[in-house]
């Protein structure tokens, strides 16, 4: 069964954003939070993104849960409740449904319209998992209604996309998972460093299907400020920053020009740029080093055998 979850029970994603997009887009170096990418559009976008051949991480991650899913379950553990942060079409946390058999799904996403989608096909393919969505920024708090069981607690936050946030944002995100998962764990996926060649294929693809995410973000934050961008106006620009470990996304201006939204604007200049992302990528002593931090003692890690990516069960 599916069920909503009522505004006395959960967060639900607040509406307005206009303060926030403000900040980072009169920033002496303007900047956009990546949680904008996911808006409808954009999260149908990143699921093409995913069926890329040059972006390895979803097929790399893909094949360790398949080739180690035995071993991962085990790890796990079967039943209790799991928990999808970033759900998007929910078709990871789906293909465990059977291996680790919850009882209970909880799925999490800043595209709340799309998520809920999503789980819309699922419930009647799994009428004995009991389902619920919430929309949430869970890149400021996760609060995880009282209604869920605290026991058997799994968080499931697979793609890399602990990636998108600094290193001390990171390790606040994985306190409060550990928190909040009181005596389960977290299977999460994390990029690692590569060569170069690899990461600029995988973020600006041929099919310029990448460009054109990171260009709908405009068109997101339109929607939200009643701003005036013109995707025509910019360009989708990659950047490896090699001493931060991290691949940088941008929108470059393709001519002198003007943007306003109700009581301000912004002057961009050609070639200014607009941050809209980060993707960091971990060596594994990093990433298990954060993970010790942020309070998870124990860590089990599958890789690929090109070492392109880890999956790790945390607790």
């Amino acid at each position: 069964m599916q069920i909503h979850i009522t505004l006395e029970d959960a967060p639900v994603i607040d509406h307005d954003f206009a303060p926030e997009i403000e900040m980072g887009l009169l920033a002496d170096s303007a900047w956009i939070s990546p949680k904008f990418l996911y808006d409808p559009l954009g999260s149908h976008l990143f699921t093409a993104i995913t069926l890329l051949p040059e972006y390895y991480p979803s097929n790399t991650e893909k094949n360790i849960f398949t080739h180690y899913q035995e071993q991962i379950t085990d790890a796990v553990g079967t039943g209790g409740t799991l928990i999808d942060l970033g759900a998007g079409n929910c078709q990871k946390a789906e293909s465990f449904f059977n291996s680790l058999k919850p009882s209970s799904y909880i799925a999490i996403d800043f595209s709340v319209e799309y998520l809920e989608d999503a789980l819309t096909k699922l419930k009647g393919k799994y009428p004995h998992i009991h389902m619920q969505s919430i929309g949430m920024d869970f890149s400021k708090q996760i609060i995880i209604p009282n209604s869920i069981t605290t026991s058997k607690r799994t968080f499931f936050y697979p793609g890399s996309s602990i990636g998108n946030f600094s290193n001390s944002e990171a390790f606040g995100l994985l306190s409060q998972i550990k928190h909040q998962a009181k005596d389960g764990g977290l299977l999460i996926g994390v990029d690692l460093m590569k060569e170069d060649s690899i990461l600029k294929a995988a973020y600006d693809d041929p099919l310029k299907v990448t460009a054109a995410f990171n260009l709908n973000i405009l068109r997101s934050i339109n929607t939200h400020l009643g701003s005036n961008f013109k995707v025509d106006q910019f360009s989708h620009k990659v950047k490896i920053n090699h001493a931060e470990k991290r691949v940088e996304l941008y929108l470059e201006a393709m001519e002198d020009l003007t943007v306003s939204w109700p009581g301000h604007s912004r002057v961009f200049k050609r070639g200014e740029l607009i941050h809209t992302e980060n993707s960091h990528k971990y060596t594994i002593e990093s990433i298990t080093q954060l993970l010790k931090n942020a309070g998870f003692e124990k860590t089990q890690i599958w890789k690929d055998p090109k070492d392109y990516f880890a999956v790790i069960y945390a607790q």
